[in-house]
């Protein structure tokens, strides 16, 4: 008979889920992780990313980490209230309270807290170096762990084992419970072949977002979300039961539900995150064989999602990144190129066209007039060169060479779904909050669930967030066992 009663119950078993159960374990909680996939498969999409952390050194994050939070951490707000954000949130006036903005104090508590937390897991094993990435040019530095997300939900794990965390595995959240006081006293776990099981305890959400879920794509991101897929096979586990349940309990909601974090993916593969960087070095041209967006404003760590999100617009979600034969003589290229699928080939742009489908005078004419506008400068691959076109709508920005020596190369282009934007909102100290503004008292949140994200993602804090929050949710959970006990930390 499968034990019902714990101290902390934590819904997903990746970086934030696990961050959460050994911090809670250690503060001495009996722990529960409910886990959907099987063993073999633990971890979601935390299992197979890189896991990018937006940090200078292991004890720093980059100068822009909390500027560039906070100008992509809400849409079109009232600027009195983002200005009264700004106060002490014990002054808060009720509008501001359950705000859907990334709150200053949230970005402080998290900016604040990476230190620490990556101090935390180097305690039990986890090693960070500033390793090659796959962004031939970058403007911030990422600093990376040793073996990426794997070893990070490995190392988690085996300390939640040692301390014995009790692991569910096919085991998923599909509702909370209340008391009549609307505090949330356990959930509803459904356990493979549709059991429902009854488990009580402190509540900890990290079950990720809703990019594996077709019907919430379609509602919020909308009809065309047909044309996305996620990052890899761990997303199609994040179904957004999480954020649903919560929702139903009073939740206030936070974060850009209409979007998404974009990465260019090669869709003919199936490997986790075929991704195709090399295109600014080329052109980007749609099924009608046109270009339709500046291929290379500025770095491609910082312009990829924006780019990428042209590409989502074009038809049927898809483009091609067309290149010469110079692109294969830029120093460790093929880091751009992480698909395992052949480039299409041909020696001629006539024939490129006829391979990847789109009309042969409309490529040749686009090749030509891009080639047309393209000027005598200095090729400078490795950083922002500023060889530009001239007189080309739209233009190019850097890295302008002609497209004009065979054999010619392409490969087709998606936009992957990384991750979900929307999501929970949460205080500092992961409290979910009602619509109120109030936190629900036994309901924490960690991870991709927690909704922080508006338009333009800032890029490698996702797996912070988790590891962050994680850590705090869990702490926090484990010293929470009664209303009001919980301050906010």
């Amino acid at each position: 008979m499968m034990k019902t009663k714990f101290d902390v119950i934590v819904a997903g078993c990746g970086v934030a889920g696990l961050s959460s159960a050994v911090a809670a374990a250690e503060a001495g909680a009996d722990v529960a992780v409910l886990e959907r996939a099987p063993r073999e498969e633990r971890g979601g999409q935390s299992r197979f990313t890189e896991a990018y952390l937006r940090m200078k050194s292991h004890t720093e994050v980059t100068d822009d980490f909390e500027t560039h939070l906070a100008e992509n951490g809400a849409g079109y707000v009232d600027p009195d209230l983002i200005a009264e954000a700004g106060r002490p949130r014990e002054s808060w006036p009720p509008l501001v309270r359950p705000l859907s903005i990334a709150d200053p104090d949230l970005i402080d508590r998290f900016a604040s807290s990476v230190p620490e937390t990556v101090a935390w897991m180097q305690g039990f094993g986890v090693r960070f170096d500033f390793l090659p990435t796959q962004f031939l040019t970058k403007s911030q530095p990422r600093l990376l762990p040793v073996g990426g997300g794997l070893a990070l939900v490995e190392a988690l794990a085996a300390r939640a084992e040692k301390l014995g965390v009790t692991f569910c595995y096919e085991t998923t959240a599909a509702g909370l419970l209340l008391d009549e006081q609307g505090s949330v006293t356990g959930l509803v776990a459904v356990k493979r072949g549709n059991q429902h099981l009854p488990m009580h305890g402190q509540v900890v959400l990290a079950c990720g977002g809703f990019e594996g879920s077709a019907e919430m794509m379609t509602r919020y991101v909308g009809p065309r979300s047909v044309y996305l897929r996620p990052i890899c096979k761990g997303g199609y586990y994040n179904r957004g039961e999480g954020i649903q349940m919560a929702l139903d309990a009073g939740a206030a909601p936070c974060g850009d539900f209409g979007s998404y974090h974009a990465e260019p993916i090669d869709p003919r593969s199936g490997v986790s995150e075929p991704s195709v960087f090399i295109f600014p070095y080329g052109i980007l041209v749609n099924q009608q064989g046109l270009r339709f967006t500046d291929e290379a404003p500025g770095t491609v760590d910082a312009w990829y999602e924006r780019i990428t999100r042209r590409i989502y617009e074009q038809t049927q979600g898809i483009a091609y990144t067309v290149l010469d034969a110079r692109h294969t003589r830029i120093p460790n290229y093929r880091l751009g190129i992480r698909t395992d699928k052949a480039p299409l080939v041909s020696d001629s742009i006539a024939g490129l066209a006829k391979l990847i489908g789109v009309p042969a005078q409309s490529l040749e004419r686009t090749v030509a007039e891009y080639n047309a506008a393209c000027v005598d400068g200095t090729f400078k691959p490795l950083e922002l060169d500023g060889l530009a076109t001239r007189g080309l709508a739209p233009a190019k920005s850097n890295w302008a060479l002609p497209i004009n020596e065979g054999p010619f190369h392409a490969y087709p282009i998606i936009s992957a779904n990384v991750f979900t934007f929307g999501g929970l909102k949460i205080d500092s100290g992961a409290r979910v909050l009602n619509r109120d503004g109030d936190p629900i008292p036994g309901l924490f949140a960690a991870g991709e669930i927690v909704g922080m994200y508006y338009g333009n993602y800032t890029g490698a804090t996702s797996v912070l967030k988790g590891m962050v929050f994680g850590r705090l949710s869990g702490a926090a959970a484990a010293g929470c066992k009664s209303a009001g006990t919980m301050a906010g930390t």
